[in-house]
């Protein structure tokens, strides 16, 4: 099963380089749109089965013309939504920076609960959940391997690609999830394989065609046997 993790097109939000968090009416500014409108080519003729979303508007109109291509009905998961900044939320990046917590954020998330919100260890355990339980439904319904795409935010992502790498929450900070791009993971009964992140190019077709070998084991220190 390989899943898209699409994060929304640029919002109004970011533009004003402030934090959205779940504050509702945040909408695609007019580079958002047309970044929608671009998801269609740039998946092309990838057999997509199935389209997952945030409820939050952002991503609800980032998915449109794709599901409206083709012919989906978009599934709506809360465990997929932006992250709870509580107090946070709605406030200039600016003015955060300044906050004790920013460098907990940056340097140890795995600790960082923002106030009146979530912490981010939560984020990742929500978000890797929904991944996985809509992985083993499209898995049981289809009776084989499926692509389909999750459309979510930029923190969601790079907490899900984290834990495909193996690596700590802590070290989230450094994988990038630009807005419009995506990052692909198949998951198989051996581990999860990371074929992209951050993909922002015309069409995602690399690797997408071939399967990784199904056991690591015959691989030692970088050669195959």
């Amino acid at each position: 099963m390989t899943v898209i993790l699409l994060r929304h097109g640029r919002s109004t939000s970011n533009t004003a380089h402030t934090l959205a968090g779940r504050a509702e009416g945040v909408d695609l500014d007019d580079k958002g749109r047309e970044q929608a409108e671009a998801v269609v080519e740039r998946i092309g003729a990838l057999p997509v089965k199935a389209i997952v979303r945030s409820p939050m508007l952002r991503c609800e109109n980032t998915v449109a013309p794709l599901a409206a291509a083709l012919g989906l009905e978009v599934l709506v998961d809360d465990r997929l939504s932006e992250v709870d900044y509580g107090e946070w939320t709605g406030r200039k990046i600016g003015d955060l920076v300044k906050e004790p917590l920013w460098s907990v954020v940056q340097q140890q998330p795995s600790a960082a609960v923002f106030p009146g919100g979530e912490g981010l260890a939560q984020v990742q355990a929500r978000a890797v959940q929904a991944v996985r339980e809509h992985d083993r439904r499209l898995a049981e319904e289809a009776d084989g391997d499926v692509l389909w795409l999750a459309c979510t935010h930029g923190d969601v992502i790079k907490a899900i690609v984290a834990d495909a790498l193996g690596t700590h929450l802590d070290s989230f900070q450094r994988i990038t999830a630009d807005p419009a791009s995506m990052s692909v993971i198949r998951y198989t009964s051996v581990r999860p394989f990371v074929m992209h992140v951050n993909h922002t190019g015309a069409a995602l077709t690399a690797a997408l065609s071939a399967k990784p070998e199904p056991s690591g084991d015959a691989v030692v220190g970088g050669t195959t046997d």
